[in-house]
């Protein structure tokens, strides 16, 4: 009741447990902005007031203020029945938008002229969110858009049944938009997915509801308990031990006397691989291991420190030609390249 500038959250639940009823949802964008109760309640909730708790935080001062709000819950008029119901997909607006009186009847206004019912009822409001949809985009155009399910007596225009068209189910399918002739009657204001429209028929649907009867909860005398026998029979697992372990065992043992055989019984040995080779090959071979053995000690002495440089250089200081540090006749043969070979 007063008025403030204070970001103000608000918490909601039913007196006596920590959330909300099932069919009563709550929705505030910004602690700047208004919390929003809004909901559909089923026959089950008839007659029973609804008591709820709202609790409202101050972020700037820290206080708090608490309110209940008594909805009670009145059943519908039986005498006027709704049995057609259709429900339009608006993208562009927000439930909390939807729900505002001015833009709800300009909404049932609309459709009034494209239906024209005697009656015409708004039967439930839900958030796309709450169909699974996605958050938008952070711009300022961007809407999770809002499904408004109405009711009326009379049955569907021709204007509605166009959506049912195979010439707009093929658009459709194909991510287009269909073309409805009445849609610019909605075009103004609200933005209606054509694609997303659902078109209930309650007189055509079959009641496949069967009455479950309930027994008493006592099970049929089937006579007197005989439970199991504790001596129970033994079993001999002989035979599942030979088959799942000494075989596999046994199996395995002669594989590994076989491949060790086979690798430290039948070797013939340098001295008997010589005399099996001829004399050419074996000084070919020799001489390939002393050349690979020498060129591994030259490599060894690769790290010899570089000449130093045999070109005039100036004097930081005084801008002199300092003569070069090595002459040309410096004698720089005193460490041998490559070494003689044995």
């Amino acid at each position: 009741g007063e008025i403030s500038n204070d970001p103000i959250t608000f918490n909601t639940n039913l007196m006596g447990y920590p959330d909300r009823p099932g069919w009563l949802r709550y929705i505030q964008r910004t602690p700047y902005s208004d919390g929003v109760l809004y909901g559909s309640p089923t026959v089950e909730n008839v007659g029973k007031p609804t008591i709820i708790e709202i609790t409202a935080y101050n972020r700037r001062t820290f206080e708090t203020a608490r309110h209940n709000l008594i909805i009670n819950i009145m059943s519908a008029e039986v005498d006027f029945p709704l049995p057609y119901q259709a429900e339009f997909f608006i993208r562009n607006m927000n439930v909390e938008e939807m729900l505002a009186s001015e833009v709800l009847g300009d909404f049932l206004g609309a459709v009034k002229n494209v239906w024209q019912p005697e009656r015409l009822n708004a039967i439930n409001i839900t958030s796309a969110l709450d169909r699974g949809g996605r958050v938008p985009l952070p711009i300022n155009d961007m809407k999770e858009g809002v499904y408004v399910m109405v009711g009326a007596d009379v049955p569907f225009s021709s204007c509605l049944r166009e959506v049912e068209n195979p010439q707009n189910q093929l658009r459709c399918s194909q991510e287009m938009e269909p073309v409805i002739t009445c849609d610019k009657k909605f075009r103004t204001q609200f933005h209606i997915d054509w694609c997303k429209i659902s078109l209930v028929d309650n007189t055509k649907q079959v009641s496949t509801f069967q009455e479950v009867i309930r027994g008493e909860g006592i099970l049929p005398d089937g006579g007197e308990y005989k439970p199991p026998s504790d001596t129970l029979k033994s079993r001999d697992y002989y035979s599942d031990f030979l088959i799942t372990l000494a075989v596999p065992s046994a199996i395995a043992l002669v594989l590994f006397l076989i491949l060790a055989y086979i690798m430290c019984c039948r070797r013939e040995g340098v001295e008997k691989r010589n005399m099996q080779t001829p004399d050419i090959q074996l000084v070919h071979h020799s001489a390939i291991q002393k050349s690979t053995k020498e060129l591994r000690d030259m490599s060894k002495n690769r790290e010899i420190a570089w000449p130093l440089s045999t070109l005039p250089v100036f004097h930081p200081v005084t801008g002199e030609i300092v003569p070069p540090l090595h002459t040309d006749s410096y004698d720089n043969t005193s460490m041998p390249l490559m070494h003689t070979q044995q």
